[in-house]
């Protein structure tokens, strides 16, 4: 894998609302936050929501004093805060989520729904996100899995050439990938945390089923076969809730960002912060702090 991984970058994009507010994707979004509501922990002070896109799951996220929103995109964040307001809770960030900027152990919670699918070098991303959380820190992830019901009968019917049942990712579009359950079982163990339950989602995706059954059965048909997610993952999504394990850095009381550039604690002297070490500047435009590499050199 190279040392930079692509990014997979939403900017410009009209996703929240091509995606989902036009797509028929109410049954999605709701078993979806039966999953999470499961799987949160029902309080907590800082939550870091990995790839927050326009904030469709931050309003689920309200057991937490603040939340960050980080995501690549910076037009993706406008429409996040849009939606959620510019107040003390929310704090909203333009970074690499392998080059996070964030000093290590500060959060005590993290999420990463629909996101790691896009991750070419998915281990890297799981020892970024480790690194910036405490000790005994709650991390919920979703993932696209590639040994699902569908996958497997195209591939035992001929009509398709990849095989479900090999551990390898499989990139089924530019930048999106499928996972098995046994390499992010390795990964998350790998990168210190410990799977403490898992849920299958999204069994009833088929759009016949969304057309003939009622929205609130589907959902509740899904949310009772979520329960056999820690015997087996059959569906095309699988939720994690995940244990930080294992001693690493303790963030020092008002210390928070870091130089993604040279790993040196920032100073928060918006609308414009300045690395001492390095002379990087990572400015602060209309309440979104940009830490895009790519963007500052």
């Amino acid at each position: 894998m190279s040392e930079k991984p692509p990014i997979c970058n939403y900017e410009g994009s009209d996703y929240q609302t091509s995606f989902w507010d036009q797509a028929d994707r109410a049954y999605e979004d709701a078993v979806e936050a039966v999953a999470l509501k499961r799987l949160l922990p029902n309080h907590g002070k800082l939550l870091l929501e990995l790839g927050a896109g326009a904030g469709r799951n931050t309003p689920r996220y309200a057991g937490f004093d603040r939340v960050v929103l980080l995501d690549y995109s910076k037009t993706q964040l406008q429409q996040a805060q849009s939606r959620l307001g510019t107040g003390n809770k929310y704090i909203y960030v333009a970074a690499d989520v392998y080059r996070l900027p964030f000093v290590a152990g500060l959060f005590d919670g993290a999420t990463m729904i629909r996101t790691l699918h896009h991750m070419a070098d998915a281990p890297k991303a799981l020892q970024q996100v480790r690194s910036v959380l405490q000790e005994n820190a709650v991390f919920i992830l979703e993932y696209a899995n590639k040994q699902n019901l569908k996958a497997i009968l195209r591939y035992l019917l001929g009509k398709q050439k990849w095989s479900p049942f090999s551990t390898e990712p499989v990139e089924f579009a530019a930048l999106n990938f499928d996972f098995h359950p046994r390499s992010i079982k390795r990964w998350l163990q790998d990168n210190g945390f410990e799977i403490q339950r898992q849920l299958t989602v999204s069994h009833y995706r088929m759009g016949l089923f969304k057309k003939i059954i009622p929205l609130k059965v589907l959902v509740w048909m899904d949310s009772m076969a979520q329960l056999s997610g820690n015997a087996w993952q059959l569906s095309p999504s699988v939720f994690s809730r995940n244990l930080a394990v294992g001693t690493n850095e303790t963030a020092h009381p008002g210390s928070f960002f870091k130089c993604p550039q040279c790993d040196t604690a920032l100073n928060d002297t918006a609308p414009l912060l300045i690395c001492q070490k390095c002379g990087q500047e990572y400015p602060v435009d209309d309440g979104i702090y940009n830490f895009r590499l790519d963007d500052l050199n």
